[in-house]
């Protein structure tokens, strides 16, 4: 028999599982991580070459830096990057991991990246992504998340074709570029119509080597426009170490482009186009924190600082040559100069 004390025991219990049963759910637990705090801006680039090529990889590179230092170092802007990538599914393969990582700003510094960016980028739409060199932000395919930018590199190829027309001794000339598109197309260009509007009876001979990164090729294409008597040479591409160790050898001038490529020859080098990408990388950030994502294009022009001639101090350029030059840069910026033309009436 039970005892009163079990009894009321008893009752207890089954009173307060009643109470229980009638009284308001408590509120579930958010399961969600808390949003985390602002942290440094996360930058990842995609580069063709190393960031010490002395021409297209360096130039944005550099610029990163300056930026990362203006910003207030690593704590406030973070760079990752990738360099050496010449084979596209790899860059491709390592663009699409640091937007996954969650990178806020992806750059493909190459041309021949636009097809993979083109596919990429619509999976990541909280991603910004920037690459050249193009005018194309794919727009017109519905992407809205991908900057564009361009050197408009004809205006130094202009203008240095201008000094070398002018301090040749032999009246040839020879410029080699890796492909005929982009940037390296434009600066061919440029050089040879600079050179013929500076001396008509100039000879300027052209050839590509159908590579970004065969150093040997465009060693040999140097080579072969020496043969034909050129006593300045120029070239656009990573690979262009090849073509100025065969001036350095053989006692002709270089001219640069991309990046200043004194250090690979200070006795022959004579002056650079320098491309400075940190205004336009600067905008970038500034309109992705802005949260405008993508669809801007940029050119770098000697009108807005993009570019700039650099001298080699080490050679004397006559100043009725840089006289010229100086000329040129400003018949550019103010519309009378056509630098992929005649010069305007």
């Amino acid at each position: 028999m039970k005892s009163p004390l079990y009894r009321i025991f008893l009752l207890v219990v089954v009173l307060s599982m009643a109470l229980a049963a009638c009284a308001p759910a408590a509120p579930a637990v958010a399961t969600e991580a808390p949003a985390e705090a602002a942290g440094p801006l996360k930058v990842a680039v995609v580069f063709p070459s190393s960031i010490t090529d002395a021409a297209f990889s360096q130039s944005m590179y550099e610029a990163l830096l300056s930026i990362q230092e203006e910003m207030g170092g690593e704590s406030a802007m973070e760079i990752a990057y990738s360099e050496n990538m010449f084979n596209v599914p790899d860059a491709a393969a390592a663009i699409r991991d640091y937007a996954s990582k969650g990178y806020g700003l992806v750059i493909a510094h190459g041309s021949q990246y636009g097809t993979s960016l083109q596919q990429i980028a619509p999976d990541f739409p909280e991603t910004s992504f920037a690459w050249g060199t193009s005018l194309d932000t794919f727009q017109a395919d519905d992407i809205n998340n991908v900057f564009a930018y361009q050197a408009q590199a004809e205006e130094g190829g202009y203008v240095l074709g201008v000094i070398a027309a002018m301090m040749s001794e032999t009246g040839v000339l020879g410029e080699t570029g890796p492909v005929e598109a982009g940037d390296a197309k434009l600066y061919v260009d440029g050089f040879k119509v600079g050179a013929e509007a500076t001396s008509p009876d100039v000879v300027v001979n052209v050839s590509y080597t159908g590579s970004f990164s065969d150093v040997s090729l465009m060693a040999a294409a140097a080579e072969t426009h020496i043969a034909a008597g050129a006593d300045m040479l120029t070239g656009s591409s990573q690979s262009v170490v090849g073509a100025i160790g065969i001036a350095k050898d053989k006692g002709a001038y270089w001219f640069g482009t991309q990046w200043d490529q004194t250090s690979l020859a200070p006795d022959t080098v004579v002056a650079s186009q320098v491309y400075d990408w940190t205004g336009t990388v600067k905008d970038i950030i500034a309109s992705r924190d802005a949260g405008v994502l993508g669809n801007k294009a940029y050119t770098l022009t000697f009108k807005n600082g993009g570019l700039v001639i650099k001298y080699n101090d080490a050679i004397e350029v006559p100043d009725d040559v840089k006289a010229a030059a100086d000329a040129a840069i400003q018949g550019i910026m103010d519309g009378s100069i056509d630098p992929l033309g005649a010069p305007a009436e």
